[in-house]
């Protein structure tokens, strides 16, 4: 499920899911989104669920989605690519649709 709030400066909160099931997927799904246009984010390791501050006008929600998913995690739009996900720690496979 994808939920948006409207922020002050142009910034937008947003959330939704993100496979994944531990600290190291944490790391690495919130690292895959520290660029320009994202101020805030932090993935919930129960929900599973991201949730971020970001510019629309810097970058879109697209963009995010293909740079957790080119970490190897799931999103709503875009699934991560066989390779990336088989190489992500062991402990990190999680249950794909």
């Amino acid at each position: 499920m994808l939920s948006l709030s409207a922020q002050n400066k142009g910034y937008v909160q947003i959330s939704f899911e993100v496979s994944g099931n531990c600290a190291m997927c944490k790391k690495k799904i919130e690292n895959a989104v520290k660029i320009k246009g994202v101020k805030k984010a932090n993935w919930d390791i129960k929900t599973k669920q991201l949730s971020l501050l970001h510019h629309p006008e810097m970058i879109s929600l697209d963009q995010i989605q293909l740079r957790i998913a080119a970490a190897g995690y799931d999103t709503p739009k875009y699934r991560a690519n066989d390779e990336t996900y088989e190489a992500l720690h062991e402990c990190c496979h999680y249950p794909r649709k």
